[in-house]
């Protein structure tokens, strides 16, 4: 499998993943959605240096990596570009900041304790997005915008982009196996043809472009489509759900639960 079909199973996983029965993916795709910007924004609020607060926030991906029956293993895989170039993004702090702040009794270093929670700050806003995408649809991510009343033009535009990406990297692969085998010995494109094969995909994806759009003509589209999240309506478990993680989430933004349960357990100890 070359990366191009490998690229096609991993989309076709992550649809897989989306569609399986279970309460998490049951759930109404706006709650997670607004979950899941509550989360970003709240783990983006953390100061620079508050490392001990920020290690709080991974209590949502934990929980829901469980509750989801998600492999932590093959989010790492999927993720794994994404993820080292988040995590490069305070890589220069400890060579910029000098300063020294006091935590747990010790000084440290200003510029690595801004490093981390950079990284922090990354990582769990990253595993949040995969997270609403592993357990929600294409379709009820856009009805759940489309309730948030972004432009249609934007939302459809966003649905059949991610729809027929798959189509895209399948012409690219037969384009390139039909390349190796007119050129067995060559290894990859070379770049003179890189120009004609770039028109040549140009060329076949406006033609698919237009089966695609008169069949949507031939089905009744009107400029909307009807979303199958709409198939979803608002519950009570949904509500509560939204409640408890609100809760929870400010409750870990306001205070230092990590260091009120080590000074609690501290106190049992002693």
């Amino acid at each position: 499998m070359n990366h191009i079909e490998s690229a096609i199973y991993e989309i076709h996983t992550m649809d897989s993943l989306a569609s399986k029965n279970q309460w998490v993916n049951r759930l109404h795709p706006l709650i997670k959605f607004f979950i899941t910007i509550i989360y970003i924004a709240l783990v983006v609020s953390f100061s620079k240096y508050d490392v001990i607060g920020i290690a709080g926030m991974v209590i949502y991906p934990l929980f829901l990596f469980q509750l989801a029956d998600l492999s932590f293993r093959a989010c790492i895989k999927r993720l794994r570009i994404v993820l080292p170039l988040v995590c490069c993004v305070g890589i220069f702090n400890p060579l910029l900041d000098h300063t020294t702040v006091q935590l747990g009794g010790m000084l440290i270093s200003a510029g690595f304790l801004s490093m981390c929670t950079l990284i922090m700050k990354g990582v769990f806003s990253v595993l949040a997005s995969y997270l609403l995408i592993a357990t929600t649809s294409i379709e009820d991510i856009c009805y759940a915008l489309r309730l948030l009343h972004v432009p249609k033009l934007l939302v459809t535009q966003i649905l059949l982009t991610y729809r027929y990406v798959t189509v895209l990297l399948g012409e690219v692969n037969r384009m390139t196996q039909a390349y190796s085998l007119r050129a067995p010995r060559q290894k990859g494109v070379h770049f003179k043809v890189w120009g004609s094969l770039t028109g040549q995909l140009l060329l076949r994806s406006i033609d698919r472009a237009n089966d695609v759009y008169e069949s949507m003509l031939l089905r009744g589209y009107q400029g909307e489509f009807t979303y199958l999240g709409q198939e979803h309506h608002m519950r009570a478990s949904d509500l509560l759900y939204l409640l408890f993680w609100l809760i929870l989430l400010i409750c870990f933004r306001c205070f230092p639960i990590f260091v009120l349960v080590g000074q609690f357990m501290g106190g049992i100890f002693a």
